[in-house]
């Protein structure tokens, strides 16, 4: 007897370490169902996903048709890729983080080891189609092909775009101007009375906080600001949502100051210390057309970088417009300064002596007594009618020089500086404004 009691006892603490086991292991927590072995195939098994059945995947997930599906966004801007102020266009490149809830996509997870969350393709069920409005660019953005559905229905999902959109560049103040661009994210297959809300998930002082933080580049543009409105809008009868993300940008204009606006500027002081120097007429309008030239080189550069067209001139096209057109007036200045000084006549230098070539072979007999002692005295030994035929190697006398002609020069040159000066501060002025 002792020893079958014994062997009993041996059993019954076999089974009982063997059931604690046992439990230990199908029990992830208190109250969770005594199963041996949780996977995620059971929860997809539970809730009926199949790849033949797509089903799911286009249908809106809810049960009362009347009432619409709420779709909770946010925005968050990673990079300013490109700005072509030729094509006004922009692209951008962001991520929309989706949240919706499915109330046919539920489970316990007290049936699942407490298995609350997985993770599925995005075709898997149904998710929201987004159309982008001001997009014009094929770039074909590398989607995260995923979302992640919770046991209370509620499913997300992050969708990364690269986006090329239209955007009215306004230049006017080129290269320190500031533009907005909008990215309206609406979804024209589904009314929003009965079908599709979207709506914000954060503010926008949360989002923008949040761009910045995760802003990628540190190129010619800045993210300043982001604005958000929320839009319903009317076709054919049917009113649909639609999210406005307004970016504001600042250009860095360091570079277009470095290479266009310091080098025209520096090119026109040239001009004025040529005007005002004390080099002949001839070498000034030489020197000055050559500066006209590198301009007009210039010109040509920021011409290939503005729109053809414009409602408005940019101040920088009326800077280097006016900067080119007083380079020209001083040249004119230069020219008719050349045309009205003393002329000495056109000469030859032969040794030091200067022949007038309008009296090459001058007739030197009605000369002056005072002249001829002067220049040609030989020839005061000479009978007067002897005279006739000798060279006269005499110096060219200058015309008379008018009064009015240093006071005129004076005018030109200061009323050029003075004009000059004005047109530099209401460019300033205008750039500043």
């Amino acid at each position: 007897m002792p020893s079958t009691n014994c062997t009993l006892v041996g059993k019954q603490e076999k089974m009982q370490r063997a059931f604690i086991a046992v439990l230990t292991l199908s029990l992830g927590t208190a109250g969770a169902a005594p199963r041996y072995v949780c996977t995620y195939h059971d929860v997809i098994k539970h809730l009926n996903i199949s790849s033949s059945d797509k089903l799911s995947a286009h249908v809106l997930p809810k049960r009362n048709w009347t009432e619409p599906v709420e779709v909770k966004m946010d925005f968050m801007l990673m990079a300013i890729l490109s700005v072509v102020e030729k094509l006004q266009t922009v692209t951008f490149y962001f991520v929309l983080n989706l949240e919706w809830m499915n109330s046919l996509a539920t489970w316990d997870p007290r049936d699942f080891c407490n298995i609350s969350r997985i993770a599925l393709p995005l075709d898997a069920y149904w998710s929201p189609p987004l159309f982008i409005l001001e997009e014009v660019g094929d770039q074909k953005s590398s989607r995260m092909e995923y979302l992640v559905i919770t046991h209370d229905g509620g499913f997300n999902t992050a969708l990364p775009f690269q986006v090329t959109v239209t955007c009215g560049l306004k230049i006017l103040r080129f290269p320190f101007d500031t533009q907005t661009c909008n990215i309206s994210v609406a979804s024209y297959l589904y009314p929003a009375v009965t079908d599709l809300i979207m709506r914000m998930k954060r503010t926008p002082a949360e989002m923008k906080k949040i761009s910045q933080s995760n802003f990628l580049t540190d190129g010619e543009w800045k993210f300043t600001n982001l604005s958000i409105v929320e839009s319903i809008e009317e076709s054919e009868d049917m009113r649909f949502c639609i999210m406005t993300y307004m970016i504001s940008m600042e250009r860095r204009p360091i570079l277009y100051v470095l290479n266009l606006i310091l080098p025209t500027c520096a090119l026109y002081l040239l001009d004025m210390a040529v005007l005002f120097g004390p080099i002949s007429l001839e070498e000034k309008i030489n020197f000055q057309i050559a500066i006209i030239l590198g301009s007009s080189m210039m010109a040509v550069i920021l011409n290939n970088m503005l729109p053809t067209s414009s409602n408005e001139p940019p101040i920088i096209v009326v800077f280097f417009l006016g900067t080119f057109l007083l380079m020209i007036m001083a040249a004119l200045d230069t020219l008719f300064l050349l045309h009205h000084q003393p002329n000495v006549g056109k000469a030859t230098t032969l040794g030091r002596k200067v022949v007038c070539a309008e009296t090459a072979k001058a007739d030197v007999s009605n000369q002056p007594t005072k002249y001829l002692e002067k220049e040609r005295p030989e020839l005061l030994k000479l009978p007067k009618s002897q005279r006739r035929g000798h060279q006269s190697w005499c110096r060219c006398a200058p015309r008379e020089q008018d009064p009015l002609l240093p006071i005129l020069e004076k005018v030109l040159l200061y009323g050029h500086f003075i004009l000059s000066l004005v047109f530099f501060i209401i460019v300033i002025a205008k750039w500043r404004s």
